[in-house]
């Protein structure tokens, strides 16, 4: 046994040496994004400080904002909130049933169940842009304007298979157990997928649905030809209406360089938007996992 002895030390050394390159890697690769994201944030917001006040958030532009002179972005701010919880909601329509069919009346592995899957994938991966060009295509075809609404439904379209997908996976967690305890106390599919696994999926459910919200609050592309721009506040679903991200695009195209760092400034508040739903999709998610059944 003792002739062994060597071999066994090298391979041991050699799967040491192993773990403690695979531990810097993925170390360095910790490191690289928290630099990533600190380093985006620290330039917006320092970009942003000349121009970032008070009177941008609660103004809307006035008649020479674009000059250079004084107003905000508050059309903007209420435009994308009304753009993004919009469209939330009508892609929450869509979805929650879509899913609910798809793990409660057809089989795990049924075709037709890959088939949607495979349909949410492919729907997920085409870029926001196609959606807005699509969008705009509809628009033309009943000769409507750009609106609130064509925006809410242009954004819907986005977050539709991000929405479907997360709350497929999230009711796929829930354990078989649960539901076979359901139909054995008499409770149909209906009155299982609504009272017994929705409710076990809820922290799932709360922060699919932020995730979604927080793609179309920062989504530009699809509402360029679809959503219109105004620099008033939008109090009708047929009016043009104003977003951050075309905000930015607007302000960064200017010449002058007090414009230039109201965009700046835009993009703080945006990020700060969607960083403030990232921690709410953390709180809730912690917060209402505690009643899980394990």
């Amino acid at each position: 046994m003792s002739s062994h002895l060597p071999g066994t030390d090298r391979r041991l050394k050699r799967r040491h040496q192993a773990e403690a390159g695979f531990k810097s890697i993925l170390l360095a690769s910790v490191i690289l994004v928290v630099a990533i994201l600190s380093i985006i944030l620290v330039t917006i917001l320092w970009k942003s400080l000349p121009a970032l006040k008070l009177s941008m958030i609660l103004q809307t532009p006035g008649s020479g904002y674009y000059l250079g002179q004084q107003g905000g972005i508050l059309n903007a701010i209420v435009g994308s909130l009304e753009v993004s919880l919009g469209a939330t909601l009508i892609a929450l329509i869509v979805a929650l049933p879509t899913v609910i069919f798809l793990n409660t009346y057809l089989k795990r592995r049924s075709f037709l169940a890959e088939v949607i899957r495979l349909s949410l994938d492919v729907l997920w991966g085409i870029p926001s842009i196609v959606y807005g060009v699509f969008g705009f295509l509809l628009m033309l075809m009943f000769h409507l304007r750009a609106s609130l609404l064509a925006g809410m439904i242009t954004i819907a379209l986005v977050e539709l298979p991000i929405l479907s997908r997360a709350l497929d996976e999230t009711i796929r967690l829930v354990p078989a157990e649960l539901k076979e305890a359901s139909y054995a106390l008499g409770a149909n599919r209906w009155q299982t997928a609504t009272r017994v696994v929705l409710r076990q999926a809820l922290p799932g459910l709360i922060t699919s649905i932020l995730i979604a919200l927080g793609r179309g609050l920062g989504d530009g592309a699809s509402v360029l030809f679809t959503a219109g721009y105004t620099d008033r506040i939008t109090t009708s679903l047929f009016q043009p209406v104003a977003t951050l991200p075309l905000a930015i695009f607007f302000q960064l195209g200017s010449p002058f360089p007090e414009v230039q760092e109201r965009a700046f400034a835009s993009a703080a508040i945006l990020t700060l938007l969607i960083l403030l739903i990232s921690l709410l999709t953390r709180y809730f998610g912690r917060k209402l996992s505690r009643h899980k059944v394990r």
